[in-house]
């Protein structure tokens, strides 16, 4: 009945508080799967169901709403039942919550969280945004390098609940300082040596990360090393928490997320689309607006210095606009590629000659494409031969200009410490406009003595 239960039927139950079989709604399904049948209730309607599922269920329900509903659920209702439920969650999620509701709200929940929990908080809240420390969870598998295998699994079964993974058990030794990492895998299969130390099962080559270390490169190494999960550690290597693949997947998708507002020439945004204000989402991408139309001026001006060139060769304006889009999307193409390499790692720095030097030979190739084509049509509308020359000509040179410019000016602003991804597709195109017009006319000059 369950599973083919629809959304009047789940409101008709609350009408009625039918507590049984609210109860038998929150428990009979996966979580997710639950939390969808739910999306189509107001987020007071949807509080009023989670009260009927037991605690862990209704934090792990919870943890399916989307970001929105959270923080709204969590603005609302009673602190002292909202208190209940973070206790529940994750530490790291729970502390992304609880940034997003006002000072005020904060003050009414957090006195009623236990003391180790408050601290915790506090703990994580203290790590600056972005950085490996505000991403990590507390909650995490480590166990004494001088516990037997069999110890081990009797500590594991009295904790287990309390961690997010236990696909890789942290060793550690006095005042939790890393030792190494036994995965459950060997430690299942060391219960053939039950009395086996855990020191001697342990694998210290350890990939970690830095409290401090920025998210970014977290998710690089989590990716390279193909992890589960990756331990966090401080200055002295003590073992503070972990950071688990979930969470690295929200890193990446914001990354490229402020990416792709970059390169269309926006400025990242810091939420959804719909949560961000009409001021704030005008700024974003006004402030492009104004610097690209400061430079898309410069075209302007360089129009009117070879203004005697036009009025020589007035069908010469016929082509600026395929003269101008040539560049610029053969720019757009190359600043696509290399800032999408860059982004994913595969493209370094050092490789910077080897990218020239192959954009160099592409270009080549696409700009004698390109030209065949203007070619053809230059020979049907230009005065002579040797005008209808220009056209092709100009294009080789303006498709060469922008590959390069377009896989150069990342690296460039990646060399000045800068993100790769402001020199925006539309930034490229505006220089490569300008570069354009004057190959062009200087071309049309030197054609038509």
């Amino acid at each position: 009945m369950v599973n083919t239960l629809l959304l009047p039927e789940l409101r008709e139950m609350l009408s009625e508080n039918n507590g049984d079989d609210l109860k038998e709604f929150c428990s009979a399904m996966n979580a997710g799967r639950t939390a969808e049948f739910m999306e189509g209730l107001s987020d007071a309607e949807a509080w009023q169901v989670l009260r009927h599922a037991e605690l862990p269920r209704r934090a792990e329900i919870f943890g399916h709403f989307s970001h929105q509903r959270q923080v709204s659920i969590l603005s609302q209702h009673d602190p002292s039942e909202i208190a209940e439920l973070l206790e529940e969650m994750a530490s790291d999620d729970r502390v992304d919550l609880l940034q997003e509701l006002s000072d005020n709200r904060v003050g009414e929940i957090l006195p009623l969280l236990p003391l180790a929990d408050r601290r915790d908080i506090q703990r994580l809240y203290s790590y600056p945004e972005g950085t490996a420390g505000s991403l990590m969870t507390t909650e995490v598998a480590k166990l004494d390098e001088k516990l037997s295998v069999r110890q081990a699994f009797e500590a594991l079964s009295e904790q287990s609940e309390q961690f997010e993974t236990i696909y890789y058990l942290f060793i550690v030794g006095e005042h939790d300082q890393l030792r190494g990492v036994v995965s459950a895998r060997q430690l299942v299969t060391a219960l053939r040596t039950p009395d086996k130390p855990l020191s001697e099962l342990v694998q210290t080559d350890v990939v970690t990360a830095l409290t401090t270390e920025y998210q970014e490169s977290v998710a690089e190494k989590v990716e390279k090393f193909n992890l589960l999960a990756i331990p966090v550690v401080d200055e002295a290597r003590h073992l503070v928490g972990i950071i688990t693949h979930d969470d690295i997947i929200d890193v990446v998708r914001q990354e490229l997320n402020a990416d792709a507002q970059q390169m269309a020439a926006i400025s990242p945004l810091d939420n959804d689309l719909l949560r961000v204000g009409l001021m704030t989402l005008s700024w974003k991408r006004g402030i492009w607006l104004a610097i690209l139309f400061f430079t898309a001026l410069l075209t302007a001006f360089a129009l009117r210095y070879y203004e005697s060139e036009f009025t020589r060769a007035s069908w010469l304006a016929w082509f600026i606009p395929l003269i101008i889009s040539s560049g610029g999307n053969s720019g757009s193409q190359s600043a696509t590629l290399v800032i999408t390499a860059m982004t994913s790692g595969s493209l370094k720095l050092s490789n910077w000659r080897l990218v020239i030097g192959r954009e160099l030979l592409v270009s080549v190739m696409l700009g004698g494409f390109v030209a065949f084509f203007g070619l053809v049509v230059a020979l049907l509308v230009a005065p002579s031969r040797t005008e209808a020359f220009i056209i092709p000509v100009t294009l080789f040179f303006v498709v060469m200009s922008g590959c390069i410019c377009g896989a150069s000016l990342p690296m460039m602003f990646k060399k000045l410490g800068l993100d790769p991804a402001l020199m925006s597709n539309p930034f490229v195109a505006a220089i490569v406009d300008i570069l354009g017009i004057f190959i062009y006319l200087n071309v049309a000059r030197l054609l038509t003595r």
